[in-house]
């Protein structure tokens, strides 16, 4: 029998759980076992349900080890718990459906580890990028008194978005950034599509992303929280606002943000801060912690999507153009893969975390 722990992944004919299911494929600590999706997949192999709608065939074939999974439906939450020590969440359905369904889930006594945005303002859910606000996994002991549970519990990662720009402002904490201005170009596949699904992308722009705006500026807020009383109390600062557009871009969520800061800052004050800045996942080299987080480019003409989407295999954070501005103090432009960093390699990393602190075990 396999040491590996037992993994389902809700949602898992979707462009995420794709994702997820294929960068779990050879993982030194988890393997899928179970896929779980709506019922018109169920009973299906994961092969014939997924058919044609693979979507990363331009990158990655679909894993042999699962295309003979058979599919069971979401709502069958004992059957798809029943031999699987924890759960990736990639549901797409309604908010408030996502929210009962995953408390369903954790109240079988299996911990759920979700991309989707539904927990992530539930006060006692932690939001996570593991190299910034690990000690947030410390609520999960007042989660479980309230779902009165001994294992169970969810935990979430941040919005895709906010990966190309709240790093940056991480590594420069003691510099006390306080106000920011950030718009963020984002690829079609953080809508679950690519060309083929969408083609009047093509050459367009849309400048609209629906709630992309409000989690922008309200989600890095609560990354740098803290828990008090058994909740996370977002932070006050920075306050950022922020546009959101489409773009013709399959992978990769490039952020413009202007930065001022109460304390004086040098440039290469900066960098350095940049290009030093790790955490607990480099410490314990988690299985998908990239070896630099993040990296800083000197090119005037980077970071660039086709030339540096995929560094450090999509979990690194790519910063260029820093430079003073005539109004703000700096202005930098960011780059992340939004669907490894941004989506499922972000939860795969928090896994990692949880499995290495203790919170996820073998039933």
């Amino acid at each position: 029998m396999s040491d590996k722990l037992r993994v389902a992944v809700l949602g898992g004919t979707g462009m995420v759980g794709q994702r997820f299911i294929a960068l779990l494929q050879n993982h030194p600590w988890f393997e899928v076992t179970e896929i779980a999706a709506s019922p018109r997949s169920a009973g299906k192999t994961y092969e014939e349900a997924v058919g044609a709608r693979w979507k990363l065939g331009d990158e990655l074939d679909m894993p042999e080890n699962v295309k003979n999974i058979v599919v069971k439906s979401v709502d069958d939450v004992e059957d798809v718990t029943k031999d699987v020590d924890f759960c990736f969440s990639a549901l797409n359905m309604p908010k408030e459906k996502i929210k009962g369904l995953e408390e369903r889930y954790a109240k079988t006594e299996t911990p759920v580890v979700s991309n989707n945005s539904a927990h992530r303002w539930t006060p006692d859910v932690p939001m996570v990028i593991p190299e910034i606000n690990p000690e947030h996994v410390e609520v999960i002991a007042f989660q479980k008194k309230r779902l009165g549970t001994e294992r169970g519990f969810i935990a979430v990662k941040p919005n895709c978005s906010i990966q190309s720009y709240t790093p940056a402002l991480a590594a420069w904490k003691e510099f006390e950034p306080y106000e920011v201005v950030v718009t963020t170009y984002q690829a079609i596949s953080g809508a679950g599509k690519n060309f083929s699904d969408w083609p009047e992308m093509q050459g367009n722009i849309i400048p609209f992303i629906s709630g992309e705006e409000e989690k922008s500026e309200k989600e890095p807020l609560r990354v740098f929280g803290h828990i008090e009383n058994g909740v996370i109390v977002p932070a006050v600062s920075p306050v950022i606002t922020s546009q959101c557009i489409r773009v013709p871009v399959l992978y990769g969520h490039t952020a413009a943000a202007f930065v001022k800061f109460r304390k004086k800052a040098e440039k290469e004050e900066l960098i350095a801060k940049l290009e030093s800045f790790s955490g607990v996942p480099q410490q314990l080299q988690l299985p998908s912690a990239p070896k630099q987080f993040i990296r800083y480019m000197t090119e005037d003409d980077r970071p660039q999507v086709l030339a540096d989407v995929n560094y450090e295999h999509g979990m690194g954070v790519s910063i260029g153009r820093l430079r003073p501005d005539t109004v703000y103090d700096y202005k930098f432009i960011g780059l992340s893969h939004n669907t490894v960093r941004g989506a499922a390699g972000g939860g795969v990393e928090c896994a990692e975390l949880l499995k290495a602190e203790g919170y996820i075990a073998k039933k």
